[in-house]
Order: structure tokens, then C-alpha cells, then sequence
């Protein structure tokens, strides 16, 4: 890495995530279902009355925990996922009221998807660190073999049923982002790594490292 290109790496990282976080509070307020994790941060909020942003950041900070018996190193793009997500999602939702007509927020949701795409290519290119959701699941395949399917299916099925009984919002739009979100992402990634400096996304020893498996799965950040 060359110190020129740190501060374009940083740059784009930073503006990736803030996208990313906007991007929740777009289909969050379409209201017709959000991602498995979303649902989980809406029904903590529903029970508790912390702000969707703040809970979202907090789930981030206790996830990075289990990051330790599963021997994951995060980077400095983990920590800005911690912190910057949450933050630019409840700012999302103090900018965008709530909308009652079907026909505009059907539209608002496509939109939250397709920006959270562009947003994932953007921040995932200069390979600062895994964001904290994604390295535990690659946690779990480094350390029990999981292949990376099978621990992220397991784990946002689990988070969403969890959200869905706390009050979260577990709809159609759930399993669109579900079907969705990888395919869109395999567009994003590759053109947005092609333009941002970045590091390599295989390892010495061949084998992907974990923003290459971001890459090719679409995970939650």
C-alpha cells in the first residue's frame, strides 16, 4: 500500500459506509421488510426505545466481540462500520419522514436496495477490514469449517426470527433483499473494485480472503 493511496482508500470507505447507512433508513421507512439484521436492530429498538441507529451500532460493537475466540483481526474499515452505519442510518430516518402510499414506497425500497449495492462496492473496494457481521461468518468458516453459505444462513435466519418476535419488520422486502442483494452486488463489487486502489482479494495461499468472500456471497455489512 502506498501512502498515496491511503487517504482515496479511506476516502471511499468512509463515503461507502455512510451510503450503506442511508440506505437502511431508505428501506426502512418503504417499510415493506428489511434485511434480517435491520429487523433485529428495529425490534430491539420497538422494546427498549434506543434509536434504530444507535442499536444498530451497538449489535455491531457486540458482534465484534465474538470476534475473539474465533481469532478474527479487525481492521480500521471495521471499526468505521461499527460507528459510521448506525449513525448515518438514524440521520436517514430524522431526514426522511414515514410514507403511507404503497406506490412511493415500493419505489424507496428499490432505491435503498440498489444504493446499498453501490454503497457495499464502494466501502468493501479498498479492503480496510471485513465489517463485523461478515467477519464473523468467516470466523465461523476459518475456525469450525462452516462453509460461508451455511453460517450466514444460519446466522440471519436466527436474527431475523429473533427481531420478527421483538416487533421487527420481517416482510416481503426481506426475502427480495435475500434474493436480490447478491446479484446486484456481484455487479457492484467488481466495477468498484476495477477504480478504487485496494489490496489483492486472494490471499497467499489461494484461498479468498474474507472481503473475497464478501464479494461473491453479498452479505450484510
Amino acid at each position: 500500500m502506498t501512502p498515496r493511496r491511503l487517504p482515496i482508500r479511506l476516502t471511499a470507505l468512509i463515503v461507502g459506509l455512510v451510503l450503506y447507512g442511508f440506505s437502511i433508513s431508505l428501506m426502512n421507512r418503504a417499510a415493506v421488510g428489511i434485511s434480517p439484521w435491520d429487523v433485529l436492530s428495529q425490534g430491539v429498538s420497538l422494546q427498549t426505545g434506543i434509536p434504530f441507529g444507535m442499536v444498530t451500532n451497538m449489535i455491531g460493537a457486540v458482534v465484534l466481540l465474538l470476534w475473539w475466540p474465533l481469532k478474527q483481526k479487525p481492521g480500521i474499515g471495521t471499526v468505521l462500520n461499527v460507528l459510521l452505519i448506525g449513525t448515518s442510518a438514524q440521520l436517514g430516518l430524522w431526514i426522511l419522514p414515514p410514507v403511507e402510499s404503497l406506490w412511493i414506497r415500493i419505489p424507496m425500497f428499490a432505491a435503498g436496495l440498489v444504493l446499498l449495492a453501490v454503497a457495499s462496492g464502494i466501502y468493501i473496494a479498498p479492503k480496510l477490514g471485513p465489517g463485523p457481521r461478515d467477519g464473523l461468518m468467516t470466523g465461523l468458516n476459518q475456525r469450525f469449517g462452516w462453509p460461508i453459505w451455511i453460517a450466514r444462513t444460519s446466522i440471519e435466519v436466527c436474527v431475523a426470527l429473533i427481531g420478527f418476535a421483538l416487533g421487527g419488520n420481517l416482510g416481503i422486502g426481506t426475502v427480495v433483499f435475500a434474493l436480490l442483494i447478491g446479484p446486484l452486488c456481484q455487479r457492484t463489487l467488481p466495477w468498484f473494485a476495477a477504480r478504487i486502489p485496494g489490496t489483492p482479494v486472494s490471499t497467499a495461499s489461494g484461498e479468498p480472503s474474507p472481503e473475497g468472500e464478501r464479494a461473491t456471497s453479498g452479505t450484510r455489512a
